[in-house]
């Protein structure tokens, strides 16, 4: 006889944060009595010593072994093909998970059925609010807003403020666009409706990019304000910034490609290409002429 499906699988894709990793795991512990849960961790072949800390720390996690970094989509999607749970959670490794947050999310998608994914507010160690928890898609005007720091200028402004909602009162509840891979939490009817995260992605915009797919399907987006997750940002991708570089921008290359192009006119469309290596380049330049710097980890009880 089969056990019956979990309440939640919790799926962490980690790269080399063995020290962020940690902390994460026992934030999950802590946030999850008496549920019925499974956490896996995809490993992206890390060389410090994560998946034995995994094994020897947290013998209830299970662990999933990749023989090279295969990218934030295909990890999470090796787990999601795995995953039992009625419904997904894809949690950063460089999270913390407050008590209550995740019961309080599940009551709404269990009392929501149109909601296909939920977010919540991200802060971050310092208590600053992580603006891509909340967001519209990409356009040609919210991204020159942003170039420009319109959105910083006037963030009260619909128009300047679209892409991270600036005007919208972080501690509220309501529908969004798109909300940040760091925390989704996925019903599992979503999930069987859009197959996971678009494998052309390595990192960056396969979480807009999926948002976009479930809307399609007739999901909602819903953003819950007043329970929050710790993020520290960057732990995977703090040694390798100019290779970061690269696939966030190729993601912006990659969304506007799929889904964006055919609204615009073919010179606006040239307009945003030429807008995103101008981006990459003054970013390349950036980040070539300061020190390399290396995050540091979340103390363990670092819970906002």
């Amino acid at each position: 006889m089969s056990t019956p499906a979990p309440e939640l699988s919790i799926i962490v894709a980690s790269y080399n944060t063995v020290d962020f990793l940690r902390p994460c795991l026992s934030s999950v512990q802590q946030a999850t009595p008496g549920m019925q849960c499974e956490t896996i961790v995809v490993d992206n072949n890390s060389n410090d010593g994560s998946v034995a800390m995994v094994e020897e720390c947290f013998p209830w996690v299970r662990v999933l072994r990749n023989q090279a970094n295969e990218g934030f989509s295909k990890a999470n999607n090796r787990a999601l093909q795995e995953a039992r749970g009625e419904a997904v959670l894809l949690l950063n490794p460089d999270t913390l998970l407050p008590l209550g947050t995740l019961q309080r999310l599940l009551r709404v998608l269990r009392e929501t059925p149109q909601v296909g994914v939920l977010g919540c507010r991200i802060v971050r160690p310092d208590g600053s609010l992580d603006e891509a928890c909340k967001r519209s898609f990409p356009t040609p005007l919210s991204a020159l807003s942003r170039f420009l720091a319109l959105d910083r200028i006037f963030p009260r402004s619909r128009r300047f403020g679209a892409y991270r909602r600036t005007y919208e009162d972080p501690c509220g509840s309501y529908e969004v666009e798109s909300i940040v891979g760091a925390f989704m939490l996925v019903r599992r009817s979503a999930l069987e409706c859009t197959g996971g995260l678009d494998e052309d992605y390595f990192m960056y915009g396969e979480d807009i990019d999926w948002c976009w797919r479930l809307r399609q399907h007739g999901f909602v987006i819903w953003y819950i304000g007043d329970v929050s997750v710790v993020h520290h940002k960057g732990a995977s991708t703090s040694t390798e910034p100019q290779r970061m570089n690269w696939h966030f921008h190729r993601s912006m290359f990659l969304f506007h490609r799929k889904h964006l192009v055919n609204r615009y006119p073919f010179f606006v469309n040239w307009l945003v290409y030429l807008g995103i290596t101008a981006s990459y380049a003054l970013r390349s330049l950036r980040v070539a002429l300061r020190p390399p710097r290396r995050a540091r980890p979340l103390p363990a009880g670092s819970v906002a």
